[in-house]
């Protein structure tokens, strides 16, 4: 039997290395890449190229621009500033609904195709603030997805117990260091590679890359301690 999985893809670090560790388990791997009008847009170039270099055998773009119209977040209004977090509360970065959202479309794309999961990249550890990225969020609407399509899927989540360091040390473990390191994009103000070097996405990125770069003995005994490796 052959083994499919769909993967919410935008390109970044995250998804891209959810990418690169689903490839040795699944037979079959289908991206979708959400176009929902976002101000850093450039991730939709960078998730097509980086699905063909990977030869993912099926990449998809879907409109969600109707997302763009209900949530006001700084990243689907040019008029809002992207402000650095204030490490309290929810960040203006916070789309509403988008993983609500993207995980229902993905979840349906499965259903389609016959694949036994839908993988996601959030993490909860360093979500920067984002309630739809927790362990307890995607249990629930993996229920309600389930319930309300009476289908067997499994929303996997690979990261979400890994902090960016260890994020970083997956990237490694797979070779493929070097590819997330300067091809994929996570910048907020859509600079691949090491990106602006301001905004929050960037912050943790580039602060994880370090604390790896310094301590990569640690952090890979970390990880394999936390997926089993």
């Amino acid at each position: 039997m052959t083994r499919k999985a769909v993967i919410v893809f935008s390109g970044g670090q995250d998804s891209t290395t959810c990418l690169i560790h689903a490839l040795p388990i699944y037979d079959e791997i289908h991206c979708i890449t959400f176009d929902y009008g976002q101000r850093h847009r450039a991730e939709i170039e960078v998730a097509r190229e980086l699905a063909k270099q990977l030869r993912v055998k099926v990449h998809k773009v879907l409109d969600t621009s109707l997302l763009n119209e209900l949530a006001v977040s700084s990243l689907t209004c040019d008029n809002i500033p992207i402000a650095k977090s204030t490490g309290g509360g929810v960040p203006d970065t916070f789309v509403p609904g988008r993983n609500i959202l993207f995980l229902t479309l993905a979840s349906m794309y499965a259903y389609q195709v016959g694949a036994e999961a839908v993988i996601t990249g959030v993490c909860e550890t360093e979500s920067s603030g984002y309630p739809d990225c927790g362990d307890e969020f995607v249990k629930v609407l993996n229920s309600a997805i389930h319930l309300g399509m009476d289908y067997k899927l499994r929303i996997e989540t690979p990261l979400m117990r890994l902090n960016k360091a260890e994020v970083w040390a997956l990237a490694d473990y797979h070779n493929r260091l070097d590819l997330i390191r300067y091809n994929t994009l996570t910048c907020y103000n859509g600079i691949a590679g090491s990106g602006c070097g301001d905004c929050d996405a960037c912050a943790l990125r580039g602060k994880g890359l370090s604390e790896f770069l310094e301590n990569g003995a640690q952090v890979r005994t970390s990880l394999k301690i936390k997926l089993g490796l």
